[in-house]
């Protein structure tokens, strides 16, 4: 295990992946512009630095995963950002969602310093990214994906190289779309069979054991039924998701209302206050609008 790791971004999703790095025994720098996110990581034997350029200085590999396209590039290409220490033949590994365009960008510019890049953002939430059970999904070079494959099998349970660089953000921007979808609609059809007077969670129960079965019917439906909105991945996150999705969508020229109306679903949470709360709690929106609700006590 010769690679050495840097990760920058220890967040909700970062420290939990950057805890299995560590118990798999690879040697790990990290860097947050929240220094309290890093206390879990230094005691169990990380190192902190600096600055991402600090982190580039003292690895072979660096993951980052922060929240935004603005913030992908100000940590690689900014004052002190990766570029500015990352050395010839070492990679930079994007887990965070962003721009297909943007992600090409910066690809091509750590190239020119004979760094290369891969788009690996993650599925899963919080909890896949504590089991190391995510879905991960890369584009790139096959032969920088074979390199950094030992640390996505530390980190994730499905690995798929989709294709070229930025081929991973594609893949992920249709993840979050259907996801949305599929949020949007197990709200409705719960809050349809409450509206009837039939127990949502028995509704639910029955259609797990049919085609209508879904993981986010599993486990966010359950959620919705608890009125569990802890967030596992926040809405805030969800809507700038569908926003990059509706940015390609229009510049492709296409009509994809599902996609809209779930956006607008997720829009509508996070103007409604409910940004930092969980991405299920979009259905707090549709309760309001039809005067129904999953909560016991209503």
């Amino acid at each position: 295990m010769s690679e050495k790791v840097g990760l920058i971004g220890p967040g909700l999703m970062g420290q939990p992946m950057a805890l299995n790095l560590l118990k798999s025994g690879y040697p790990l720098w990290v860097f947050s512009r929240t220094p309290e996110r890093t206390k879990p990581l230094v005691e169990a034997g990380a190192t902190v630095c600096a600055s991402p350029q600090e982190v580039a200085e003292q690895t072979d590999i660096i993951i980052t995963i922060v929240s935004d396209t603005p913030d992908v590039e100000d940590v690689l290409l900014g004052p002190k950002g990766i570029i500015h220490g990352a050395s010839a033949g070492s990679v930079v590994v994007d887990m965070s969602t962003i721009s297909a365009s943007a992600t090409r960008k910066i690809a091509a510019a750590l190239r020119e310093k004979g760094v290369e890049m891969l788009d690996a953002p993650v599925s899963g939430g919080d909890i896949g990214a504590r089991d190391g059970t995510l879905s991960i999904m890369v584009g790139g070079k096959p032969e920088v994906f074979a390199r950094v494959k030992p640390l996505f099998e530390v980190m994730g349970k499905s690995i798929v190289h989709v294709g070229n660089i930025g081929a991973g953000q594609v893949a992920k921007t249709c993840n979050q779309m259907l996801v949305a979808q599929h949020v949007n609609a197990a709200a409705e059809a719960l809050l349809l069979a409450k509206k009837c007077g039939v127990d949502p969670a028995k509704v639910r129960e029955a259609l797990l054991g049919g085609f209508a079965a879904s993981r986010v019917l599993e486990v966010h439906g359950m959620r919705m039924l608890n009125r569990d909105f802890v967030p596992g991945f926040k809405a805030k996150l969800h809507k700038k998701d569908m926003r990059i999705a509706m940015e390609i969508i229009d510049e492709l020229g296409m009509d994809l209302p599902a996609t809209k109306l779930a956006a607008d679903g997720i829009n509508r949470a996070v103007e409604e206050g409910l940004g930092e709360s969980d991405t299920t709690s979009v259905v707090q929106v549709i309760e309001r609008k039809n005067d129904v609700s999953l909560d016991k006590d209503k």
